[in-house]
């Protein structure tokens, strides 16, 4: 009973000490750029928006350092529960296409409808995640797998594969449509404002509820299909509310941002080695870990990037494979 509540009292500490991390993330976000703003100057632009610091503050820091806030945490849970439901530690929110129809969509709403506004982009975005999610439950469904993380898996390759292929084609056809993906798909919240993000938040906080109902079935599932059907879990509704969780975050931190690798993909290692497996902590710690690693990759891009800043999906595609292969090649990477 004392290890128990030593245990519980440590996690918290973890999470106190992670939640402190965002907040000191969120303000060197606002003080670090291409134009150091001292923190007296910060705090200043906060309160007093009239001000010239005010204008680069509210104007540029700000948004970014709130998108950065809700799409690292979006993709580190989604992270989490991708990798508590297929019981695979290399499994990425993406792979159930959510990535991939958000593209496609915003593919055919400019070589379609000839729409590249902010607002526009991010619906066909959130749109497009989803329906490829219900297209890959669907296939998954048909073969009557979904008591078995494989199906699903394969599924989401599959669709995922197509709806690339597709995508290419049309943005190898039309310049116009090739230029405007190839600013979207880089993944950055450099120029991204506030417009949109109520869509976006409405999509995320009935994720975050998903992921919060999943909690105790992916406890289940880390037992082992038979074992977690023998608790009394229902597999079919653990898959099918897993999915709805990673679908909607994963929708819209891609629709904010564009698609951005390697958050989902490497917070839940490192939440996991801070909290363990438990995932009543193991959520909400692997959402800090993402937030900070992306607000710290977007720092990092402006620092190293001058007037020309390097975006964050850029600069965690290398931190992202350096830690990862290290992590693999040193035998550290937690179990399941």
């Amino acid at each position: 009973m004392h290890r128990t509540q030593t245990r519980r009292s440590s996690r918290a500490v973890v999470l106190i000490v992670l939640g402190a991390s965002v907040v000191a993330f969120s303000f060197l976000s606002l003080m670090l750029g291409s134009n150091l703003i001292g923190p007296d100057a910060v705090v200043t632009g906060l309160f007093d928006p009239s001000r010239d610091v005010g204008a680069v503050v509210w104007g540029s820091r700000v948004p970014r350092t709130v998108l950065g806030l809700l799409v690292g945490f979006c993709l580190g849970v989604a992270g989490a529960v991708m990798q508590g439901q297929t019981r695979n530690p290399l499994a990425d929110p993406g792979l159930f296409g959510v990535s991939a129809g958000a593209s496609f969509a915003v593919v055919i709403g400019v070589y379609v409808l000839g729409t590249s506004s902010v607002l526009t982009t991010l619906w066909l975005a959130l749109v497009g995640a989803t329906v490829a999610s219900v297209v890959v439950f669907g296939v998954a469904a048909m073969g009557r797998g979904l008591s078995s993380p494989v199906p699903l898996a394969i599924a989401g390759t599959a669709v995922s594969a197509l709806l690339v292929a597709l995508t290419s084609f049309l943005v190898l056809s039309d310049e116009t449509t090739l230029s405007a993906y190839r600013i979207w798909v880089v993944g950055s919240l450099s120029g991204r404002s506030l417009t949109g993000v109520d869509a976006a938040l409405l999509f995320a906080g009935v994720g975050m509820v998903f992921a919060a109902a999943n909690i105790r079935s992916l406890n289940n599932l880390a037992l082992g299909t038979e074992l977690a059907s023998g608790l009394g879990e229902s597999l079919l509704r653990a898959r099918l509310v897993g999915l709805a969780a990673i679908t909607l975050l994963t929708a819209a931190a891609v629709a904010i941002s564009g698609p951005i690798g390697f958050v989902g993909l490497t917070a839940p290692h490192i939440a996991r080695r801070l909290v363990g497996g438990d995932n009543h902590w193991l959520l909400p710690a692997s959402g800090l870990v993402g937030a900070c690693v992306l607000l710290a990759a977007d720092v990092l891009g402006r620092m190293i990037g001058g007037n020309a800043e390097v975006s964050v999906g850029v600069v965690l595609t290398v931190m992202g494979g350096i830690v990862f292969i290290s992590i693999v090649r040193r035998g550290k990477m937690a179990t399941l």
